[in-house]
């Protein structure tokens, strides 16, 4: 399956890619040489060969996720440099 001149412009309009003569011509042939390498792969046969989206197994490495109880107001305002009301308090800025 070849890709014309006249695709490779199409493709680049809805890119919305401003390409000059020289780049559809490039172009066209970079992705006329993808298009063979998916041509090869779809050749192969992989009857039983189950879909998969990683080359090994992918295990979730992270804790549990258990409830727990959080910090105190007091504990986590412990070490604000300024605080006022029970609450962090920061330089103003903006408007």
């Amino acid at each position: 399956m070849a890709i014309s001149e006249q695709q490779v412009r199409h493709v680049a309009m809805l890119a919305r890619l401003g390409l000059t003569d020289e780049q559809v011509a490039s172009l066209g042939t970079e992705l006329n040489d993808i298009l063979a390498q998916v041509d090869k792969i779809s050749a192969l046969d992989l009857t039983g060969v189950e879909p998969t989206a990683h080359a090994v197994p992918v295990t979730n490495v992270t804790r549990p996720d258990v409830v727990r109880p959080g910090l105190s107001r007091d504990d986590a305002l412990l070490n604000a440099p300024e605080q006022q009301d029970g609450a962090f308090l920061i330089p103003k800025f903006g408007a």
